[in-house]
């Protein structure tokens, strides 16, 4: 029903689609920033940080989910896959794609020699938390996430 492939350069017009989608699914529409020729120096360019699957519908050829990823370091773990995003449009969520493009992202991360995979999933995100319980992760609760925007690192760095 679905394959899985690395993601292309041409696939990041689907890919900023189906971001744009989690974002209105996260309720936060505005907040993606991101564009494709950000995308294709950032994931394509000299120094890529990021990779990426697709997951295609064998009937139609269309890209209908994306499991985005980059490497990170823990001092008490080592190197790591960090799952940014997983997404599947609305219309396909449970027919199995969001476990095929996860089951390859966990062997991306055992490919590349990595201690384990990290990711964030919202606390009111039952569906995708159910899904995760069912991998046996650990879902931590005591950490916060913590960011600054350019602007505001431009404006710190200023004082």
């Amino acid at each position: 029903m679905y394959t899985i492939r690395k993601g292309k350069i041409e696939d990041l017009p689907r890919v900023l689609e189906l971001v744009n989608e989690l974002a209105i699914y996260e309720k936060a529409p505005n907040e993606v920033i991101n564009t494709v020729e950000l995308m294709e120096k950032d994931g394509f360019g000299e120094n890529p940080v990021f990779g990426f699957y697709v997951a295609v519908k064998d009937s139609s050829s269309e890209i209908i989910g994306i499991s985005i990823f980059y490497y990170r370091y823990s001092t008490w773990k080592g190197k790591r896959l960090y799952l940014e995003d997983i997404v599947v449009t609305e219309s396909e969520r449970g027919n199995g794609a969001g476990k095929l493009l996860f089951d390859r992202t966990l062997e991306k991360s055992l490919e590349e020699n990595c201690s384990g995979m990290t990711w964030q999933v919202l606390d009111w995100n039952s569906p995708a938390i159910n899904f995760y319980k069912k991998y046996g992760a650990d879902l931590e609760e005591e950490w916060i996430n913590c960011n600054l925007q350019d602007f505001q690192i431009k404006e710190i760095l200023k004082k």
